[in-house]
C-alpha cells in the first residue's frame, strides 16, 4: 500500500495539466478572491523575502514576487509536473530572475534558519503527512518577526450550506473531475482529504503549539476555506 506521501504525489503528477483550471471549478474562482484578500492582510513590503511551500503552478509564487517587487522568492514543490507547469509561468511573466523554483519536501525545507521574511503555503496543508512539522519548518525558515501563512479549504459549520457543501465535495466534485480532467480517483481524494482535518479553530491552535505569536484566523465564504497567520516571535532583549 501506498503511503499518504506517496499516494498525494501521484495525485498532482496526474493533475498538473488541468490543475488551474480544476481549481476555478471546485471553488467557483473564489480561489484567486481569497488570495487577494490574504496578500493584503499580509501587507508584504517591498525587497521582502518569501518561500511558498507547495507552490503548484506558482500563481501565489508570483503573487509575492509582483508584492516584493525586488525580493527573492522561492517556490518549493515535490511534483516535477506541477513545477514545469509553474516554471512555464514564471518565465513568462519575466520573473524568472527573481524566482528560483525548487524540487523538495515541505517536511523539511532545504534552506537555513531566519532565511525569509514570509513562508506561505496554499491548499496544501490538507495533504502533508504530518501538519505540525510542516508549520514548524515554516517557522524555522522565517526571520523572526516574520509571518507564516496558510490558506487551506476548511469545513463549513452553519446549516443548510454546510449539508449543500458537502454534497457538492462528496458527490459533484469527483464526477466533474472525471469529466474535464478525465480524473476521478484524484477527485475523489479532495473531499477525503478534508475528513481528518483541523477545523479553523484547531489550526489555529496548531499555529500556536508550533511557536507562532498573534495567531489571526479568518474564515471565508461561510467557513469553505480559512486564512492562517502567525508571527514567528521577535526574541526579547536580555
Amino acid at each position: 500500500m501506498k503511503s499518504k506521501e506517496q499516494f498525494v504525489h501521484a495525485v498532482f503528477e496526474s493533475v498538473a495539466p488541468k490543475y488551474d483550471l480544476m481549481n476555478d471549478i471546485i471553488s467557483f474562482r473564489r480561489h484567486k478572491a481569497w488570495r487577494r484578500f490574504t496578500m493584503a492582510k499580509m501587507k508584504v513590503k517591498p525587497g521582502s523575502t518569501a518561500i511558498d511551500v507547495c507552490c503548484g503552478t506558482c500563481d501565489w509564487t508570483i503573487d509575492l514576487a509582483n508584492a516584493s517587487g525586488s525580493g527573492a522568492i522561492a517556490g518549493l514543490d515535490f511534483s516535477r509536473n506541477m513545477l514545469e507547469y509553474g516554471a512555464a509561468k514564471v518565465k513568462g511573466r519575466g520573473l524568472d530572475d527573481r524566482i528560483t523554483l525548487v524540487e523538495g519536501n515541505a517536511m523539511s525545507l532545504p534552506f537555513g534558519d531566519d532565511t525569509f521574511d514570509y513562508a506561505t503555503i496554499g491548499f496544501a496543508l490538507r495533504n502533508v503527512p504530518d501538519i505540525a512539522q510542516v508549520i514548524s519548518e515554516m517557522r524555522r525558515v522565517v526571520k523572526p518577526g516574520g509571518l507564516v501563512v496558510s490558506l487551506e479549504l476548511s469545513k463549513p459549520t452553519w446549516q443548510p450550506f454546510k449539508s449543500i457543501y458537502y454534497l457538492y465535495f462528496q458527490r459533484i466534485l469527483p464526477m466533474l473531475g472525471k469529466l474535464i480532467a478525465k480524473r476521478y480517483e484524484q477527485y475523489r481524494w479532495l473531499p477525503e482529504s478534508l475528513v481528518n482535518f483541523p477545523d479553523h479553530k484547531q489550526l489555529a491552535a496548531m499555529f500556536a503549539s508550533a511557536g507562532l505569536d498573534a495567531v489571526e484566523t479568518y474564515p471565508l465564504f461561510g467557513g469553505v476555506a480559512a486564512l492562517h497567520i502567525g508571527r514567528k516571535p521577535i526574541p526579547k532583549m536580555e
